[in-house]
């Protein structure tokens, strides 16, 4: 027999009923609060649209009323209104505009410092003074002797393989090796501390240790001009360049070791080219390679010239080319990695301390300059300026005509590039003025 009993609610659903509820009491509450969210919404907007119909009529007052006053139509008395508002609003943007102006002047002014003297400080490397002069210490007086030899034919004997002069003088225990030429007068150094040490002091030993000596200085400069590459991160030059590079090892210019300039000038260059955008790859070998030339005997020309010609002859690009080319202003600048070796290479020349130059040297460079200029018929008088980088000519009016005068500054640049060992290249200005003179004679 069947038996029916009947049905009540469990727990469980006691529990899920309550929950419903209570979600739709919460999705209640939202519904009301995005009621009044609309409401509040639609208020502001017809307050808006308000305003609106309030500025339309407003204008369209004015519009009504510049036409009676003036007789003008709609459409030019809204072109009044433009031109007024454009005043009203033309020196407030000229205001702003100018504020921008002088912000970013600041900004650039300040970012130019800061590039600067990262890119400085980054480059800086240990100054290393120029002599044309190198002492050697003897064991004792009786070594000088020894080393003039019978009748002077070991030093003759020295001075002739090495190309320096040996100088003895009344000072005990030194003689000075003298050259221009740093290369030879290191070797010579060298040879004559090795021939003292070992003792043997004769034409044919003395031409064996220079030679020795000569192989082993080659090395050396290879070895530095490889360090130098590598410290600025180039690497697989070829063997020749890299020589060329270590002949900086014992090159001055201006009592500025080129070694050591070179060095200082690339990390400088690097630093400004990353700080710029520029392709910091030709910047790189631009400034590495950029004085080359002040190391090539071989060809005739500038250090420049020379430059070029050496890195076209080993393929370098021509961007790179372009900035050894420009690196003095001997050519328009074509590209901002020119310009950044320019910077780089003044910076590294220009800085305090950098390079030096004896009076006399100066002195005679700049009296040759004016010499040569005062030399051709019609100069009256000749200044030579900016170190010698300039040479500002007065001629006599009455015998140099204005057709004439460009061909006497050309010439008398010529014969200065000729003469005068002067870096970079020389300006040469001439000026020619007439003037009328009268007297006034009381009766």
């Amino acid at each position: 027999m069947q038996k029916t009993f009947g049905q009540t609610n469990s727990p469980q659903d006691d529990g899920s009923n309550r929950d419903l509820n209570k979600f739709e009491t919460e999705l209640a509450k939202r519904e009301g609060i995005l009621e009044e969210r609309e409401r509040v919404l639609a208020e502001k907007l017809k307050t808006v649209d308000e305003k609106l119909e309030t500025l339309e009529k407003t204008r369209k007052d004015l519009i009504s009323k510049i036409e009676k006053s003036s007789g003008m139509s709609e459409s030019e008395a809204q072109k009044v209104l433009l031109e007024n508002v454009e005043k009203d609003l033309a020196s407030e943007i000229s205001k702003k505009v100018k504020e921008a102006e002088e912000e970013i002047k600041l900004q650039a002014d300040e970012k130019s410092k800061e590039i600067l003297a990262e890119a400085m400080l980054s480059g800086a490397t240990n100054y290393v003074s120029e002599f044309t002069t190198s002492q050697v210490n003897l064991p004792d007086d009786e070594m000088k002797g020894r080393i003039i030899g019978k009748e002077g034919r070991n030093v003759r004997t020295f001075e002739q393989v090495t190309g320096v002069d040996v100088i003895m003088d009344d000072t005990p225990g030194m003689l000075i090796v003298s050259s221009f030429d740093p290369v030879r007068r290191e070797i010579a150094k060298v040879s004559l501390e090795r021939l003292i040490k070992d003792g043997r002091i004769q034409p044919q030993r003395i031409e064996e240790i220079v030679a020795e000596t000569k192989a082993d200085i080659e090395k050396l400069m290879f070895q530095a001009g490889e360090q130098l590459a590598h410290e600025v991160g180039v690497y697989n030059l070829p063997r020749e360049l890299v020589e060329y590079l270590g002949r900086f090892k014992y090159r001055y210019s201006y009592g500025q070791n080129m070694l050591q300039h070179t060095l200082e000038e690339t990390r400088i260059g690097i630093a400004l080219a990353k700080e710029l955008g520029a392709n910091a790859n030709v910047v790189r070998l631009g400034c590495l390679l950029h004085d080359i030339g002040k190391v090539v005997s071989e060809d005739e020309g500038t250090h420049v010239e020379k430059g070029v010609q050496l890195a076209k002859k080993f393929g370098m690009a021509p961007e790179v080319v372009a900035c050894i080319a420009q690196h003095h202003e001997d050519e328009p600048f074509s590209s901002t990695e020119s310009i950044v070796c320019y910077i780089a290479d003044a910076i590294s020349g220009a800085r305090p301390g950098a390079r030096r130059e004896d009076v006399e040297g100066y002195i005679n460079r700049i009296s040759d300059i004016e010499k040569i200029a005062m030399s051709y018929e019609g100069v009256e008088k000749a200044f030579a300026v900016s170190a010698g980088r300039e040479v500002r000519i007065i001629v006599y009016p009455e015998k140099i005509s204005d057709e004439t005068l460009p061909k006497l500054t050309h010439d008398i640049a010529t014969q200065i590039a000729k003469e005068v060992m002067v870096p970079g290249q020389v300006k040469v200005t001439a000026i020619r003025e007439v003037r009328a003179v009268d007297y006034s004679i009381s009766s």
